[in-house]
């Protein structure tokens, strides 16, 4: 089985049946960025990208993504450029504690994606799964705007 992360294409293990894509990406892969929150793709801080859509990798099952093109927070910035999300988060200075922001991130990569100009009610809907505990939404949503406003 295979799938394509991040532009390489990548075997998943016969011995990995069974586990989560967020454990395949941090365990065999050794991409942190995604995190464990709640384990039951509640939260979003493992969110990463599906063939172009945001899913929650704790509850996305390893085989399932064979065949798929998966991006992840470390598979972003280009040549040691930023996203221009990841430049707006950081220009913004949106993360407090920062364990939320790489899902956070992703999913308003996968909007962006989507949506070249979205509107409030759009970052909403695209951002109403991804939790945060330090209550950095107005920032969150100040990044997003400005991101598009550098693309």
């Amino acid at each position: 089985m295979a799938f394509v992360l991040n532009g390489k294409t990548q075997a998943i293990p016969a011995d990995w049946a069974g586990e989560t894509l967020l454990f395949l990406l941090r365990d065999h892969f050794g991409l942190v960025g995604a995190k464990y929150g709640c384990g039951v793709g509640v939260c979003g801080a493992c969110t990463v990208i599906v063939d172009g859509v945001a899913t929650r990798s704790c509850i996305t099952p390893a085989e399932s993504i064979e065949g798929s093109e998966v991006r992840s927070v470390e598979g972003l910035a280009t040549d040691g450029v930023l996203h221009p999300v990841q430049q707006a988060w950081l220009d913004l200075a949106v993360p407090q504690c920062g364990y939320c922001q790489p899902g956070q991130i992703m999913s308003a990569v996968a909007l962006l994606n989507e949506f070249s100009s979205p509107s409030d009610a759009d970052i909403d809907a695209a951002m109403d799964g991804n939790l945060c505990r330090c209550g950095t939404y107005g920032r969150i949503r100040a990044a997003i705007q400005r991101a598009v406003e550098a693309t």
